[in-house]
């Protein structure tokens, strides 16, 4: 690994964590002799990098440092690339447009010996399916998540059956072949998965709820694994 790589390195592993770093520990993730990390961290705090500790005990970045942007390494790049290649052909259109321009946008300021590494990419995101059309604005979908709104939807399973819920969505789960909402329903009083191309209609609706989406999110999971499944839509 170049020096470079390595110093930036450090200082994302820093970032990630709450807790001090020691030397020793950085030198496994990184792959070098404790020796060089202390090097390191004596180079950066020399060059103002807001690096607390010593050795012995750990190193943490203190808060509101930040970095010049889009300072990726190659491997980086390649997994933003195919992230959003994945994106781009899954996603919904609004999503899959977002992908495109993200690449554009990352090609226009990444370093010129890096751009072979964006545009003649060795990896692609390969797909054998077309996901099933959403029946449901996603984009007002994904918004009413952010703004923790309710939402009244009309739905039909995989028979005849069809009911009117309201439902508290929280996540948006996408698959190869469909798309899942994660929601508190609150007709059924429990969290249920609902497939985006099964939804007959959508109001979006100016009420709130107040539970921390980070919570239901938390529970939605409890209750996926105690059921001894993970995201199967509801039927």
């Amino acid at each position: 690994m170049r020096r470079t790589d390595r110093l930036f390195q450090i200082i994302q592993v820093l970032r990630g964590s709450r807790r001090p770093v020691t030397a020793a520990v950085l030198a496994r993730e990184l792959e070098t002799s404790v020796r060089t990390i202390y090097r390191d961290i004596v180079d950066l705090m020399a060059q103002r990098v807001p690096i607390r500790g010593e050795a012995g005990i750990g190193y943490v970045l203190e808060d509101g440092y930040e970095m010049p942007p889009l300072m990726l390494t190659p491997d980086e790049i390649e997994a933003a690339v195919l992230g959003a290649a994945w994106v781009a052909r899954n996603g919904d259109p609004a999503l899959a447009r977002g992908a495109r321009d993200l690449i554009a946008k990352i090609g226009d300021v990444v370093p010129t010996h890096l751009r072979p590494v964006l545009f003649d990419s060795m990896i692609t995101a390969a797909s054998h399916a077309t996901p099933a059309p959403d029946t449901i604005d996603m984009a007002r979908l994904r918004a009413a998540i952010r703004n923790r709104g309710k939402v009244r939807i009309v739905y039909a399973t995989e028979g005849t059956r069809v009911s009117e819920r309201v439902v508290w969505p929280i996540f948006v789960a996408y698959f190869e072949s469909i798309r899942m909402i994660a929601a508190w329903c609150e007709m059924r009083e429990g969290f249920r998965n609902f497939r985006t191309d099964r939804i007959r209609a959508a109001d979006f609706l100016d009420d709130r709820y107040n539970v921390d989406v980070k919570q239901l999110r938390s529970d939605w999971w409890a209750h996926e694994l105690s059921r001894g499944r993970y995201a199967v839509p509801d039927s």
